[in-house]
């Protein structure tokens, strides 16, 4: 049956990206929206079937009627390897630049913090088999498209992983609100690197913390002690960015 996409954005970008192969695209026949008519012309031209349906069986089909009334029929999603991933790194005119999830499960912050690796031009996002969010609709849909340009490398044992990419010359710091944290602001992230976030309760789990090269804190002046897993890890991917274009400068 394949994956189901929904909402005009991340449609948009599935038709315009490269990836996944194009089933049918499902329109909502009892209206008219010139977005979704764009969207029409461009399945067309690609090749993909177009099929009208009602309304309320899209509403069925996700179960809420926040699709926008479109959506996009995909083959099933496909994970990168590490190997994959680290021959994209190898191949890249810049430095390795990686986002590690360690027990993100909520599908909110999992799309949030994919849109934001693809805006920071991350060269991929490796998440565990275990305790981790799946690849869904709504992922996709917070996304607005991000996995139709990103990488997603899904592997069994993160701490291992770690230790891979340190041997590879990639720098592993992990996202966490300790004292003895390093400033995020004070560390020179211009070389090869990955970040680490941590769940969205626990944080970075002891295992996978002690496979880090350094612990990396976000400054907090206001009273609440803790961001959102997805502010956080937006806040130092941009990071990442701001200093290798002023490395550049």
């Amino acid at each position: 049956m394949g994956d189901l996409l929904y909402g005009i954005n991340p449609v948009h970008e599935a038709l315009s990206g490269e990836g996944r192969r194009l089933l049918e695209l499902l329109v909502d026949g009892t209206g008219q929206n010139r977005r979704v008519e764009k969207l029409v012309v461009a399945a067309r031209k690609q090749g993909v079937a177009v099929r009208q349906c009602e309304r309320r069986e899209l509403d069925r089909l996700f179960g809420h009627g926040h699709h926008q009334g479109v959506a996009l029929r995909l083959e099933p999603f496909g994970f990168t390897t590490l190997e994959e991933l680290l021959n994209c790194c190898r191949e890249s005119d810049r430095p390795p630049f990686l986002l590690i999830l360690d027990g993100v499960t909520d599908p909110h912050n999992f799309g949030a913090i994919l849109r934001s690796a693809e805006v920071a031009g991350c060269h991929g996002v490796i998440v565990g088999k275990d305790r981790a969010c799946t690849v869904t609709a709504t992922v996709e849909k917070t996304a607005a498209g991000a996995l139709s340009h990103l990488r997603l490398c899904q592997v069994v044992n993160l701490s291992r992983t770690l230790e891979d990419l340190k041997k590879q010359g990639i720098w592993c710091y992990g996202l966490a609100g300790e004292q003895e944290a390093s400033g995020l602001y004070d560390v020179d992230l211009c070389d090869p690197v990955a970040l680490v976030v941590g769940s969205e309760g626990q944080g970075l789990r002891p295992n996978v913390r002690r496979h880090c090269d350094g612990l990396l804190s976000i400054p907090v002046i206001g009273r609440i002690s803790s961001l959102n897993a997805s502010v956080a890890a937006g806040v130092a991917l941009f990071e990442v960015v701001r200093q290798r274009r002023e490395g550049k400068a």
